[in-house]
């Protein structure tokens, strides 16, 4: 594999005598968007939280862009945008205030005509004095997009970032990704929505228990595990899908 924009290699994470994330290994490329999928407390947002520096695992390394997350966390952290599943952003800020205030935290410069161009890009121009709490879920997501990538970092994190959104919205946040991937931007996404996964994803992991169970591309998955006797027990259609397969690996007990 070329050289990896993310390394995530053999990363162990204990909370007393739970073992969170268990020897987990991944790498992403440049202009990659990789799927990481499973059930509710598998293990991903232990995972994510190594990988964004905010957790330090019992073992292993995370790199971004070749710099250590703990060793060189500025260096690494530079290279990373963060969204996540429900936004922080002060309720009472208008939209432009907020990307003033963020650029600046970012050390970017931007003018009005660069606020505007932006807003442009996410369809948004008239909101610009808007207040964040007064925008729908969808537009604060797309704000929210905007805001982790206004420092054009290499790796994005992508956090549920479509839960909850109308469908319409949710294909719009597609598009944003499958720009920034045209663009040589790497993304990191955690979803439950397969046929999210599926339609946006080049690469996907599958994580249960703590352990990666399997990681390759859609297509590579169903062709995989189609004839896979858990996965044929599950399916409910004439073809074998990304969720039964999901589903197959993981277990049909509901997770809370």
């Amino acid at each position: 594999m070329e050289n990896p924009i993310l390394q995530v290699k053999d990363i162990n994470v204990f909370y007393d005598t739970q073992h969170a994330v268990d020897n987990v290994s991944f790498q992403i490329v440049q202009g990659e968007i990789f799927g990481l999928l499973g059930p509710n407390g598998a293990g991903k947002t232990s995972t994510l939280s190594v990988i964004e520096g905010l957790l330090k695992p019992t073992s292993g390394t995370v790199e971004v862009m070749g710099h250590n997350i703990h060793e060189n966390p500025s260096q690494a952290k530079a290279n990373i945008g963060v969204q996540l599943q429900s936004t922080s952003f002060q309720p009472e800020l208008t939209i432009n205030e907020i990307i003033m205030l963020y650029g600046g935290l970012y050390g970017v410069e931007i003018k009005k005509s660069k606020i505007n161009e932006l807003l442009k890009e996410i369809g948004i121009t008239e909101k610009a004095s808007k207040r964040f709490g007064q925008l729908s879920g969808g537009q604060q997501q797309r704000v929210s997009l905007l805001i982790a990538t206004i420092h054009n970092p290499e790796l994005v994190l992508l956090d549920e970032p479509t839960t909850g959104l109308d469908p319409q919205s949710r294909r719009h946040l597609w598009d944003r990704m499958e720009l920034l991937k045209k663009n040589n931007h790497s993304i990191l996404l955690t979803t439950h929505s397969m046929e999210e996964a599926e339609a946006v994803c080049d690469r996907i992991a599958i994580i249960d228990d703590g352990k990666i169970l399997t990681i390759n591309t859609p297509e590579k998955l169903i062709e995989e595990y189609k004839d896979d006797p858990r996965v044929v027990k599950v399916s409910r259609g004439s073809r074998v899908t990304l969720e039964d397969v999901f589903i197959g690996l993981t277990g049909r007990e509901i997770r809370n």
